[in-house]
Parts: C-alpha cells; sequence; structure tokens
C-alpha cells in the first residue's frame, strides 16, 4: 500500500481568496492577471484558453475544440459551454474509402473552441474582451520560452510538421525541435489574435479573421470552406450528473464521454474502497473492471444527441450499476473487447479556475494528437486540429461520420459539488485515458482522503480494450499499463487476476491533472502535475 502521508515533490499552493490550475505558467498567469483587474473566474478561464492556445501549440488553439463547465455562484448556475465544431458539409465517409488520414488537409474538422469560450465570456464575463485576449496576443508577438515538454512533443511530431512548410519553420529549426529556452515567436497568429481582440469571435468565423483562415484552407486542400465556418455556432447545455457516496459529480453531456465517468463511478459505489487501501491491488481491480464495462457502454451509445439519442437515463441508473457491479469478478480480470459494428494518450489541455466569489469553471480543449494536423492555415497563423480522425465510417456506429454532426469527444471536464456548492474541480488531458484518470482522481479525493498535489503524483494506471482507441483505426490491446511506483504485492496481485501488465517510468504515464479542492474555510488547495508542464496559482 502506498504511504498516504508521502510528501510531495511540489508544494500544495494554497489562497483564501482564489485559484488557478493549467498546464502552463503562462497560462496560469494569464488568468491570475485578469483576476488581479477585479475579472471573475470566467473572465480567467477565457484568458487562459486564449493563452493556452499560443504557448502549447501542440495540445490546443484556434484551430481546435473545447467544453467549458461553468457555475456562477450568484445564479447558482450551472451551464457547459460546448465549442465542438461541427464535420464540415463536404466530409462524407464515402470521400475516405476505408480509412481516416492522421494527418494532412483530410483530418481537419471545423474549429468551435473560440465560439464557445465567446459565448461563454458574452454570457458571464465582466472584462472587456480585448483585455481577455492581450496575454494571448503578447505571447505570440513577443514570444515565450521553449520547454522541456514543448520539445518532446515536437520531437515525437517532428513528420508531421516538416510536411507543411510554415508549421516546419514556425516549431523547429533546421528540421529540429527550438532549443530549450528559445523564444518561439508567431506574428501570423498574434495579427488574428488582433483582429479577434479588435472585432470578437465574430471576426473569427464570419469576419477579415475569417477570410484569412478560409484562404489558408483552401490553399492547403482541407474540406473546411468558409461556410463551414460561418455556420459554427456553440451550443449552450446543461451539465449532467450523479450523486456518489453523498456528493454530487457533475459533468459534460454528450457530445461529450463525460457520461463514462459518471457511469464508472456509479458502477465503483457498490465496492468499499476506502477499506482498501491506496495503491493495493485490490482497489485497481475494482476499477479497472468497472471501466471495462462503461467502455463498452461508450462505444455502443456515445455520439452527437442531436442525430441519435443516448440513453443516459438507463445507462446512470442504479439498477444498471448494480447489475454491472455484479459481473466484476474480484479474482479474474474480464475480457471485454469492443468489437462491435463499426490507449491513446490524446493531446489536449485542461485547466480549472475558482474565484473569490466562489465561482468556478472547468475546462477543457484540443488539437486532437500533438500538433493536429501539422498544417497552418496560410496567414492566419492558425494550427488546425486533425479531429475528423475520431470519426468511424461504419454508418451504423453511433460516431459514424455525417455532415453538420459533432464528433464523439473524449474531453470532459467535471466538477464534484457537497451540499450545492463546489467542493473540487479536476480534468486532464488525455484522450480514452481522461475518464480513467478522473476515475482515480475522485476516489483518491473522496474514498481515500488524499490532498490535490498527492492525487496529481501519485502512481497511474490506465486500461486499454480490442476497438477501444478514440482515433482511427480505433485499435487497442489488452494491457493494464502502469507507472513505476506500485507496490510489489500489488503487481503481484494484480498479475495473479490475469491483467497483461506493462510499465512505464515514474511520472511518465498518461494525462497531466489539474485540480482546485475548497476547504469549508474557504481555503482554495490547488494541484499541478510534473509530467507535463503544469502550473497552480493562488491569491
Amino acid at each position: 500500500m502506498l504511504d498516504p502521508n508521502r510528501r510531495s515533490y511540489r508544494p500544495l499552493i494554497m489562497g483564501r481568496r482564489a485559484a488557478v490550475a493549467s498546464n502552463h505558467p503562462a497560462a496560469t498567469e494569464a488568468g491570475l492577471a485578469m483576476l488581479r483587474q477585479g475579472g471573475n473566474a470566467v473572465d480567467a478561464a477565457a484568458a487562459i484558453s486564449l493563452a493556452l492556445g499560443v504557448v502549447e501549440p501542440h495540445m490546443s488553439g484556434l484551430g481546435g475544440d473545447g467544453f467549458y463547465h461553468v457555475w456562477m455562484r450568484q445564479s447558482d448556475q450551472g451551464r457547459v459551454y460546448n465549442g465542438s465544431g461541427p464535420a464540415p458539409s463536404e466530409a462524407q465517409a464515402a470521400r475516405y474509402g476505408d480509412s481516416i488520414p492522421e494527418t494532412g488537409p483530410l483530418s481537419i474538422s471545423t474549429p468551435g473552441s473560440l465560439a464557445g469560450v465567446a459565448a461563454m465570456h458574452a454570457a458571464h464575463g465582466v472584462l472587456p474582451w480585448s483585455s481577455i485576449c492581450q496575454p494571448a496576443l503578447e505571447l505570440a508577438r513577443d514570444g515565450f520560452p521553449v520547454t522541456h515538454t514543448f520539445r518532446r512533443f515536437a520531437r515525437q511530431a517532428r513528420t508531421r510538421i516538416m510536411a507543411d512548410a510554415q508549421a516546419a519553420v514556425t516549431f523547429l529549426r533546421d528540421g529540429e525541435p527550438l532549443p530549450l529556452g528559445a523564444l518561439l515567436i508567431q506574428p501570423s497568429l498574434a495579427e488574428t489574435l488582433s483582429l479577434i481582440a479588435a472585432e470578437g469571435a465574430e471576426s473569427f468565423y464570419r469576419g477579415r479573421a475569417a477570410q484569412r483562415l478560409a484562404a489558408g484552407l483552401a490553399a492547403a486542400g482541407a474540406l473546411v470552406q468558409a461556410a463551414d465556418l460561418a455556420a459554427c455556432q456553440p451550443e449552450a447545455q446543461d451539465p449532467i450528473s450523479v450523486s456518489y457516496r453523498g456528493y454530487e459529480i457533475r459533468q459534460t453531456p454528450p457530445n461529450s464521454t463525460g457520461f463514462v465517468l459518471l457511469q464508472e463511478l456509479k458502477i465503483v459505489e457498490r465496492f468499499d474502497l476506502a477499506s482498501l487501501g491506496e495503491g493495493s491491488a485490490e482497489l485497481l481491480h475494482i476499477l479497472v473492471e468497472a471501466k471495462k464495462h462503461a467502455f463498452l457502454d461508450r462505444e455502443r451509445h456515445a455520439g452527437d444527441p442531436r442525430f441519435r439519442d443516448l440513453p443516459l437515463g438507463t445507462i446512470l441508473s442504479d439498477a444498471y450499476a448494480a447489475n454491472l457491479a455484479a459481473k466484476i469478478d474480484l479474482s479474474r480480470a474480464a475480457s471485454i473487447p469492443l468489437n462491435l459494428p463499426a490507449p491513446n494518450d490524446g493531446n489536449t489541455t485542461y485547466f480549472c479556475v475558482m474565484d473569490e466569489a466562489g465561482n468556478a469553471i472547468s475546462a477543457i480543449q484540443s488539437l486532437n494528437s500533438p500538433f493536429g494536423s501539422g498544417i497552418i492555415a496560410g496567414e492566419s497563423g492558425v494550427l488546425m486540429n486533425n479531429r475528423a480522425t475520431t470519426w468511424h465510417l461504419d454508418s451504423a456506429h453511433a460516431n459514424a461520420m455525417q455532415p453538420g454532426k459533432r464528433v464523439r469527444h473524449t474531453m470532459n471536464a467535471p466538477m464534484v459539488f457537497k451540499d450545492g456548492q463546489p467542493w473540487a474541480l479536476l480534468g486532464t488531458p488525455g484522450a480514452d485515458n481522461q475518464v480513467q484518470i478522473n476515475l482515480q482522481t475522485v476516489v483518491s479525493l473522496i474514498d481515500l482522503g488524499l490532498d490535490p498535489q498527492q492525487v496529481a503524483e501519485a502512481p497511474r494506471w490506465s486500461s486499454s480494450q480490442p476497438g477501444q482507441e478514440a482515433n482511427w483505426p480505433h485499435g487497442g490491446s489488452e494491457a493494464l499499463t502502469l507507472e513505476e511506483g506500485f507496490p510489489g504485492a500489488t503487481l503481484d496481485g494484480l498479475h495473479a487476476r490475469g491483467h497483461q501488465l506493462k510499465f512505464v517510468p515514474a511520472l511518465e504515464g498518461p494525462c497531466s491533472m489539474s485540480c482546485i479542492r475548497i476547504l469549508e474555510n474557504g481555503v482554495r488547495m490547488a494541484a499541478s502535475d510534473p509530467r507535463r508542464d503544469g502550473w497552480a496559482g493562488a491569491l
């Protein structure tokens, strides 16, 4: 069993007024700057979103998608601003034949992130939009120092970056990642951000910035056209939720697969996890087996609810969870392949904010893969997503490609409430691994009583199943991948139960958790993940 009193590598950041946690120090500082200027959590979140798109081009940006989960204390209102763009009008499954390219122009889908951020800010922000854009604009115009994390992802994505001349000259030097500490300057992106700052998101979808973007997409041969940008609209949705041991877990609704985390929690609630101990084989086995059953329902049902009914009432019911829990053999790992009619360590970024008034934001955004499609859309300077790779080409599948339809997203942004008030904000990038790491985090916070920084640094597991992977061709294995740090007895217990174990070094497993815990006395505890460039701050 792991030592629950162990020290963490990083300090637990605490403040009495506000807290921010994101995957880059410059983005965290952008959020704190908005709060210092009198802005609220929504202003901070909008500034963080735009800043992350500049300093983490390998993860997210104007060319991607996002989900922005908001709770405003005064109105006691929870809303999710869905900024996931639909498939372009020319995106027909027949056009792709029997495969979807991982990179290049045909992998690009309509970007919706900025639409979601702008809708969120218009509804709840208090600072001028131009002020929100300023940190990102300065970072793009003046540059920021390249980190080890950026270099690692640029090295992994070197081939896709090299395929586009503008991407290569922006992110590489002589065909290699920019040196550590070199300034990454993006002047074309700064010009686009300047237009957005002056004219709003309208410029990006239907104005001068849209003209630049559409011209660059056309030159690259992408399916996304000016009409697709003009038709892109965000959607304000109600969060979905379940009760877990007296807490309310709220999630982003479909086309997000946030419901998978809720189903996992409903299943494991049937077991006394606290008595099993952190890091034990018994605990890990139950969590992994619950994940397997929940992922089967993800594959059966997850898609755009505007095109296909998703039976959430059944999936999240007590009776259904009890039935699935009863199927878990405590002594043996199940093989549950997802071979339905027709572990990806996806590249996304998560952040959370709580301000002095108690308003809370849990948000996530992505280009899908590292550096997305690899294509910068001409003079716009915008690096485009490769979100089309997450479609299925079988028309019978819940996530089958269709023009105007929103693809199934692994992105999810949970909140935990206690007695009607935010108790924890948490989330992570990581594609299929997101709801697995979020499950481990919720259990560690509620059942095991760990603090957020202990959770962020604890060794992790991630489970794969055949047919699971988010990206085409949707493969997967039977592997259970573990970071170093689990006790030998845990490894022996998992092996005895039939789990096929794989290992990665300590702190080199999936995801990059950010978390804020709110204490009864109002103190905000914020944690960041050392696996990437995570950074937390508090006021």
